[in-house]
């Protein structure tokens, strides 16, 4: 049964955590306000929830977490998201990423590996009133159907940037993704200037489950 109820108590903690990320470094006043709105708690079992504000990953089952709430903004500030913005998210996972990018103003296309995860979330986050949209499937081969995309954040580990979805992107969109070994990754993001010329960025190190599929591990 989802029982879904956002305390005083919730909402003094989500306070808190938004102070924790601001002081890492978070400046996105839009960012750190969907952080802040959305009830974190909703996406952990009832057993865990003491933990739901803490700064922290935890593990979601199928081998899988959800992000730390400073990964999730670090990465979602890179992307510079705007109302409207058509946005690919690779690994829909616990749909806490994708819940704060449709926050955002973003159209959500989301793309998750592990069906039992994918069944899950859609069910829940359809339940929560978040309507993004879904697909099971490889990931790291984007959905070349939907493309092109504004913007494409992948929340897994890749050992390499995955061709197919640099070809994804719109002229002038941001991947934003862990490029790195099974242990640690660096964030890049990659801006696509026109259909050769691509910038890329590099910045802190991150540790990520792995992107599965043909373009990422096997």
């Amino acid at each position: 049964m989802l029982k879904l109820e956002d305390s005083y108590r919730h909402k003094g903690q989500r306070k808190e955590l938004v102070k924790v990320i601001k002081k890492k470094g978070i400046k996105d006043e839009a960012v750190l306000e969907a952080i802040n709105t959305l009830p974190r708690h909703f996406f952990f079992d009832s057993a865990l929830d003491s933990h739901a504000y803490e700064d922290k990953a935890f593990p979601i089952g199928e081998g899988q977490t959800i992000s730390q709430p400073y990964t999730v903004a670090f990465q979602t500030e890179l992307l510079q998201i705007k109302p409207g913005d058509k946005v690919l998210e690779i690994g829909t996972g616990s749909g806490y990423q994708g819940a704060i990018l449709h926050l955002l103003g973003a159209e959500v296309h989301t793309i998750e590996y592990q069906k039992k995860l994918f069944d899950r979330t859609k069910k829940f986050l359809t339940k929560l009133g978040i309507h993004l949209h879904f697909y099971f499937g490889d990931g790291s081969q984007g959905i070349p159907d939907k493309a092109p995309f504004d913007k494409i954040l992948v929340t897994a580990g890749a050992p390499v940037v995955p061709q197919s979805l640099l070809q994804q992107l719109n002229i002038g969109g941001k991947l934003v993704i862990p490029v790195g070994d099974r242990k640690t990754q660096k964030m890049l993001r990659l801006t696509k200037k026109t259909g050769t010329k691509i910038i890329q960025e590099e910045f802190e190190d991150f540790a990520f489950v792995p992107l599965l599929g043909s373009e990422g591990w096997r």
